[in-house]
């Protein structure tokens, strides 16, 4: 049988006292022998769960048309006695006219539902009968299953009159009581649900207690049960913009949704909190949650209790408490708070005094009076927020708006109970969203910088470095977080690259990073801000690092987080709480549900689908087809409905729209269970829909690939430890990559060699141990320098110290030799000064020399550089060796940069030098200079290998960008397409980077399936699509940067992509796969216009020119007409057939009748005419070259990229149109070049194979 969607009831529980007790009390009442009522044991009296109409069919399942993923087991309730005697009918709500006397009744509920534990949840204080009506009462549960899943639950209580039957007087059918006689039983009503609609499911209950009051006895039941089977039948929203509503009369009720895929329901008033505690307050209880200590709330009304847990942890999203939660706890329950582990509960106010002072190392939370304490002592002994982002959060909250009445007094009073509904709803709805980012902000703020301390490759986060950046008196707290559960499920998510609202935010925030940017230290003028002098110890430094990643601080530097008032009045001003935080709020569309059919009989309740069947119908086809969101989420609810009423085919193809529309929706679970229930008749009329054959072709090959595949264990999280043994080359990589020194694998292994010079090659704890710790406090010293502002005058915003010398005499003065990634300089002893020692790139000659000192010769280290008569000498001594080996490195390394315009040359040439630091540290030998002399990789190619770039080369190649630089090994380029500001790069297994074209930084980073992609097409101002290896063309939105949009009817690998416009001016993109289809598509819908097949070794790209379409395939080149039927058809050259040459691209110059091709195996351009096309009329050979793998026009150029026959080095030749001449060849890339694009024809970006995995930028003349 089919999964069931989840709906919004899971079960309705009518509780009160028994019958029996009921009659015996109310007898002791008469007799006044009370004078207070005792409290009473509750009992469970009805129970009702979906499905409340079913219908047998012929495959002998049972199918209940409501909303229900219910799973239950058999509860045994005991029968309530009854006298048999009518006269003798007891009155209350309890009496159920279809008991039977002494008996037990075996009904079926919820498997996770305890009714044990219930009757004390929803009579928390106790049921006490009382001599007078008393108001209705509501109050929230929550239950928490073994597996931490929860259930939610609205009670309602209410009181309704004791009347035994013999002495009810009858009038017009109806009983009535004298007042001489009145006592009221409490009754409760609980809704449960999986979901925490509390304010909905609150106005649920009361319309029932509407209807309840005038209800007589006898159709109590009934009433209960159409109830609950009205409930059963509503569909719960899917995530995004669309929300349901429906109508219970009075009130009409709306079920929000949830904001994204993984964001929480918020159905509650999140500024309830801010209404109860100061923000110092509240940020204490938030740091308490943090930290994972036992709380305790009290609170005098049961209903607060909950509200405000809920809001606190929902404070904490996407943050999760892992730990106990009970929000309300009965008298009886009180022991839970014995509990060893870290929980939070909450109970009466009345228990304050009895809790505090028998149990320990509570904290507990007055919610009532707005205070926090511990049970031991009145303060706190626990380490609070950081500062920084504690004053942020202040900031922003005291211009929150928290008072409806005085944010709308300016508008009219709505005239019905609907609009003024409504009108809160809005405000209630945009003060929520403002909290939520405030709170995020928060999160954001306190973890930021986490995924830099992570390493994806080996699921390890170094704590301790990421310690090393916090404050020191912020310490204490990050501590005791690191060690939390919840922050270890946080870490899981990051591992995960889970993008969620924190990832959001966090890359929304954080100031745009270039590729070359991947040191972790301050910059000089960050850590020098405050100058020289200033500079005392790091004990007393606020970070600036730190205070930088929270933008728009309105809190003045000079206000103390601790010296803000509590009672400072927090929402009496009108700011912009959200300033700064660009996240406009998406506008939410309602769908209202047609009006509740009789809800007990089947064929109504078909009738009642259907009609909801046909409304989705009319706003789907009202909907235009650019609200692809809003058309996604009609399709989901129109297909939970169509799962429900046994329309399995419909729903299918209602969830195949999503992948159209927004697939990040896509609920794949549920349609495997549709699948899979799909009768022999279904599945012979799902095959001859082709949509529907696709989809579960494509969920079969999913199935499979996931059996097959190995993924790595997604739930592990490591800390970085020193290792223990010995380890050899493999584990030694490992070890390093996962402390976060250096990923690159090359210079892991140059490592390891220098440090087993002369020993058996391996390298032992201690000797590891002590070279981290080196790599380390050479890294925390050179942070610890803090220039003056005379000396940042003379270097970059964005340079670093890396290396500080001790204090040596030089040639021009004492003082500390410092070493920058662009400079060396000295600062001068006594009063801090600067002088110029030189650049990197104007340095002529790096030796060690000797000076005269006394009878001895002291070593020196000697520079020239450039423009210079004398020559710079410095008396390092010990430590001479070393910086010449270091200095080396770097000038070898800004001369590569230079030459190939790859600032990545210079910062591997920086790590480099710190590595040989390091070593020549660790090891302490006579060996150690020559051991470390290994790691200067770039100084020995310098020596070893002419390293002039030819003059071509150099004038035309304008810089690089490396998008592997943060991976352990360089990947291929697979695809470059350049939009308007933005260059989109496509590296294997579907990894897609943007870059900002103004400044080639990063900016996105996405993963558009796990397959190679084959090709990219920007078809409108905010689509690209992406042809993959798995048959899928994905759709990413340049606005919002998602890929929730998908084209899936290729059967095989989509390997290119075109763009043109049709007869009627509507664009229109062709797509070819490999076997030869061709689709033709409305870019509007997204719908196919035509398809047709060719007949050919495997097509790799598709042209349009005027009335034909021009396709390349291994073997051919076909010009086709647009309805299919084949033209022309170019074969391979005569010289190639046989060979292992094919085509690899091909390109149409319309204006000159001419197509030009070229082969992957082949050095030569072949020059067609379209009007003769039995063979090519020109041939240009490419010098030196084995073979040709792109192609593309610029301007009056054509550019092609290929590879060298004598190095295997790539090159790209740049030939012209009209001589049909090469013009230049270009050397830039270790490996073949396989992806060209064009940016504005002005520059030309090639990108290299795997060995080279770069990006090169070449200017266009």
């Amino acid at each position: 049988m089919a999964e069931l969607p989840s709906g919004l009831l899971e079960a309705c529980v009518v509780l009160g006292a028994s019958s029996e007790k009921l009659r015996d009390l109310y007898q002791l009442h008469q007799q006044n022998k009370f004078v207070e009522f005792p409290l009473l044991d509750a009992e469970v009296l009805q129970v009702h769960i979906p499905p409340f109409v079913s219908k047998e069919t012929n495959s002998s399942h049972v199918i209940g048309p409501s909303f229900s993923r219910v799973q239950r087991r058999r509860s045994f309730i005991k029968k309530k006695k009854r006298d048999r005697a009518p006269d003798s009918a007891h009155n209350g709500e309890a009496a159920n006219h279809s008991e039977v006397s002494s008996a037990t009744e075996d009904i079926s509920v919820p498997k996770d539902l305890d009714l044990i534990a219930l009757p004390q949840l929803c009579f928390p204080g106790g049921l006490q009968l009382s001599n007078e009506q008393r108001e209705d009462a509501y109050h929230f549960l929550v239950f928490t299953d073994l597996l931490g899943n929860r259930t939610h639950g609205v009670v309602a209580q209410y009181y309704r009159a004791v009347q035994p039957y013999q002495e009810a007087s009858i009038q017009n059918g109806h009983r009535w009581i004298s007042s001489k006689c009145r006592l009221f039983a409490p009754y409760a009503v609980c809704i449960i649900s999986k979901l925490p609609y509390y304010n909905a499911l609150r106005d649920c209950l009361s319309c029932l207690l509407v209807q309840l009051r005038p209800t007589r006895q006898v159709d109590f039941t009934e009433t209960m049960k159409e109830f609950s089977a009205k409930l059963s039948l509503v569909p719960l929203p899917p995530p995004g913009q669309l929300h349901v509503s429906f109508s219970l009369r009075p009130l009409l009720v709306v079920l929000p949704s949830r904001e994204d895929q993984d964001g929480p329901i918020i159905d509650v008033d999140l500024h309830l909190p801010m209404l109860c505690f100061s923000h110092p307050t509240l940020l204490q209880i938030l740091s308490c949650l943090l930290q994972e200590q036992r709380l305790v709330f009290f609170s005098s009304d049961w209903a607060r209790l909950t509200l405000v847990a809920e809001c606190l942890l929902l404070y904490l999203q996407p943050l999760t408490w892992q730990h106990p939660y009970v929000p309300v706890l009965s008298r009886g329950m009180l022991d839970f708070l014995m509990a060893p582990t870290a929980f939070l509960m909450g109970c009466h106010i009345s228990h304050f005094e009895e809790v505090a002072a028998e149990t320990e190392g509570l904290i507990l939370v007055n919610i009532d009076d707005g205070i926090i304490q511990s049970s031991c002592a009145d303060d706190i002994d626990l380490a609070v927020i950081p500062l920084s982002a504690a004053e942020c959060f202040i900031s922003r909250a005291e211009s929150l708006q928290l008072h409806y009445d005085l944010e709308l007094c300016h508008l009219g009073w709505p005239t019905d109970a609907m609009a003024m509904q409504a009108q809160r709803r809005v405000w209630q709805r945009r003060l929520n969203k403002q909290i939520q980012n405030i709170c995020l902000e928060l999160l954001v703020n306190i973890f930021r910088g986490v995924q830099d301390f992570l390493n994806h490759e080996h699921r390890v986060f170094n704590s301790e470095e990421f310690l090393r950046t916090r404050e020191p008196a912020d310490q204490a707290f990050y501590k005791t977080v690191l060690d939390t559960h919840i922050f270890h499920s946080f870490l899981r998510d990051r591992l995960n690259r889970k993008q969620d609202s924190f990832s959001r935010m966090e890359l929304n925030t954080r100031r745009n990073r270039g590729v070359t940017e991947t040191s972790r230290r301050p910059p000089m003028s960050e850590l020098s801000r405050n100058g020289y002098s200033s500079y005392v110890s790091p004990d007393n430094r606020l970070s600036k690092r730190l205070g930088a990643s929270m933008p728009n601080l309105d809190q003045s530097p000079h206000e103390s987080f601790n010296g803000i008032s509590p009672l400072r009045p927090a929402s009496l001003r009108k700011m912009t709480p959200d300033s700064g935080l660009k996240f406009p709020q998406k506008p939410v569309m309602v769908f209202r549900l047609p009006e509740f059919p009789p809800p007990l009989a089947y064929h109504y309740v078909q009738n009642y689908y259907s009609e909801m069947v046909t409304s989705l119908g009319k706003v789907i086809s009202a909907t235009a087809p650019d609200e692809a969101a809003l058309l996604a989420r009609y399709h989901y609810l129109r297909g939970l409905v169509n799962t429900v009423s046994n329309r399995r085919l419909d729903a299918l193809e209602d969830f195949q729209s999503l992948y159209k529309t927004d697939s990040d929706i896509f609920p794949l679970q549920m349609v495997n269970s549709l699948v899979d229930s799909l009768s022999e008749s279904d599945r012979l009329q799902a095959d001859r829909r082709p949509e529907l054959k696709r989809l579960i072709s494509r969920l079969k090959r999913d199935q499979e690939r996931e059996r097959h595949d190995s993924k790595p264990e997604e739930g592990t999280v490591k800390r970085f430890q020193l290792p223990k043994k010995y380890m050899q080359l493999d584990e030694f990589v490992k070890c390093v990559q996962e402390s976060g020194m250096v990923k690159d694998q090359g210079t892991i292994y140059r490592l390891f060699d220098a440090l087993t010079v002369g020993h058996q090659k391996q390298v032992g704890p201690d000797l590891f141990r002590v070279f981290y710790t080196i790599w380390k406090e050479t890294e925390a010293e050179a942070q610890e320098v803090c220039l003056p502002a005379s000396v940042l005058e003379h270097i970059e915003p964005s340079e670093c110290v890396f290396k500080l010398s001790s204090s040596v005499k030089t040639s021009r003065g004492v003082g500390k030799i410092a070493m920058t990634q662009r400079r060396l300089f000295l600062l001068t002893d006594g009063r801090p000064g600067y002088v110029e020692v030189a650049q990197y790139r104007d340095l002529e000659e790096v030796k060690v020399s000797s000076a005269p000192f006394l009878l001895l010769r002291i070593p020196t280290l000697k520079l020239r550089v450039r423009g210079r008569k004398e020559a710079f000498e410095a008396n390092l001594k010990t430590e001479t060796e070393l910086w010449n080996l270091m200095v080396k490195e770097m000038w070898a390394g800004r001369d590569l940069a230079d030459q190939h315009k790859d600032p990545q040359y210079m910062q591997q040439a920086l790590t480099n030098a710190l590595l040989i630091d390091a070593v020549v540290g660790s090891l302490q030998s006579s060996k150690a200079t020559y051991a470390a002399s290994k790691l200067a990789h770039f100084d020995r190619i310098k020596m070893e290998v002419p390293m002039m770039v030819p003059r071509t080369t150099a004038e035309t190649l304008k810089h690089k960008i490396n998008p592997s630089l943060e991976l352990t090994a360089p990947r291929a380029i697979d695809v470059l397409l350049y939009t308007p500001g933005q260059l989109w790069v496509s590296v294997s297994g579907g990894k897609v980077m943007v870059f900002d074209a103004s400044s080639w930084s990063l900016t996105h980073t996405c993963q558009v399936g796990n397959a190679k992609l084959n090709c990219m097409l920007a078809v409108d101002q905010d689509q690209v699509w992406m042809g993959s290896e798995d048959s899928v063309i994905y759709i990413i939105s340049m606005v919002a940067m998602v890929c929730n949009r998908q084209l899936t009817d290729h059967r095989s690998e989509v390997t290119g992509l075109a763009l043109d416009t049709d007869k009627y001016s509507q664009k229109v993109a062709y797509s070819c796969s490999a076997e030869g289809t061709i689709m033709v598509w409305d870019v509007s819908t997204l719908q196919v216009k035509k398809s047709f097949h060719l007949s050919c070794d495997r097509l790799h790209s598709v042209h349009s020119f005027n009335v034909t379409l021009w396709c390349c395939s291994r073997d051919n080149i076909m010009e086709v007409w647009r309805n299919g039927s084949l033209k022309h058809r170019l074969n391979l050259p005569e010289q190639h057939k046989g060979s292992a040459a094919t085509f690899s691209a091909v390109l149409l110059l319309p204006e000159r009748e001419e197509v030009w091709s070229i082969c992957v195996d082949s050095g030569q351009v072949c020059i067609w005419h379209t009007k003769d096309a039995s063979k090519p009329y020109h041939r240009v050979a490419l010098q030196d070259c084995t073979g040709c793998h792109c192609m593309i026009r610029v301007k009056n150029q054509v550019w092609i990229g290929g590879v060298g026959r004598s190095s295997s080095k790539g090159k790209v030749y740049i030939l012209d149109v009209e001589r049909r001449q090469v013009l230049k060849e270009l050397h830039g890339h270790s490996d073949k070049v396989t992806a060209l694009c064009s940016a504005e024809d002005r520059y030309v970006l090639s990108g290299g194979a795997k060995h080279d995995g770069k990006i090169a930028i070449w200017k266009v003349e």
